[in-house]
């Protein structure tokens, strides 16, 4: 395992990459100096998702998940900062905002041009710098590679999305991240539970989704972002619910095995 300052990896033997970047908590603390007390609260962190896929490395997958904060770099962004989702409200790369609107900085203490260099280098490129390698050494290893980016979301946030989200939002950048058979396989899976689900609705996938998914060139890349009500309290202290996850878990693993053995064909 490498235990990096910004990211954990431990690598794996079948050709499954799990990507978790919003798990991280840490606010490193010359940092939280400048941020309001609505930071400390973390609450737009993808809580827990290492414990709920914590099946992934038995499956043989490799697994690289973030320890900072969305709070300090938003791992899923672009690096140049432009909007996934023009139009519609987001957070930026360096977030100055929950997703609630609350402001995450005491005034005057917005991270500038300079910061945000300074975070990409020390916090987001050493994350997709691991992220690709891994890409391309099991790639080289199996000739294609499924990259699984794990989310999740509180279900209800009506500065982003009207409503109620669906359960499961997979995102395949409208079908340009993931070929036909290998997202269709994962859908198929799910067919016949109780869970509500949609592809390319309201979350399309991230820049990570976007940037590596390339299945002309054997990278098959989808976003699952989950409505946290699934497996966990959505609001502090968000604890997790082993109940609720026991009944969304198993489909997590029958729909990650259908996408490897779809890979395979």
């Amino acid at each position: 395992m490498t235990d990096d300052p910004t990211f954990r990896f431990t690598p794996g033997r079948v050709p499954l990459l799990l990507s978790i970047p919003h798990l991280g908590t840490e606010i490193p603390p010359e940092l939280r100096a400048g941020m309001a007390d609505v930071a400390d609260l973390r609450q737009d962190t993808d809580w827990h998702l290492d414990r709920l896929y914590d099946f992934a490395q038995a499956l043989g997958a490799s697994v690289i998940q973030a320890r900072v904060s969305r709070y300090v770099i938003d791992l899923n962004r672009p690096p140049d900062g432009q909007s996934l989702y023009p139009g519609q409200t987001t957070t930026t790369l360096c977030p100055t905002d929950t997703f609630r609107g609350e402001p995450l900085y005491a005034p005057g203490q917005t991270p500038d041009t300079s910061e945000q260099a300074r975070r990409l280098a020390r916090y987001w490129q050493p994350y997709h710098q691991q992220l690709r390698a891994e890409l391309d050494r099991l790639k080289a290893q199996h000739g294609a590679v499924l990259l699984w980016d794990a989310h999740s979301i509180a279900g209800e946030l009506p500065r982003l999305f009207d409503g109620q989200l669906p359960d499961l939002n997979f995102g395949t950048a409208d079908g340009r991240s993931c070929s036909p058979a290998v997202i269709g396989a994962v859908l198929a899976a799910a067919e016949g539970t109780p869970f509500s689900r949609v592809v390319n609705g309201r979350f399309k996938g991230g820049h990570i989704t976007r940037h590596y998914g390339a299945p002309l060139d054997g990278v098959h890349a989808i976003q699952l972002e989950m409505s946290q009500r699934l497996y966990m309290q959505e609001e502090a202290p968000f604890a997790y619910l082993p109940e609720r996850a026991g009944q969304i878990q198993p489909l997590l693993q029958r729909m990650l095995a259908a996408g490897l053995r779809a890979l395979a064909t």
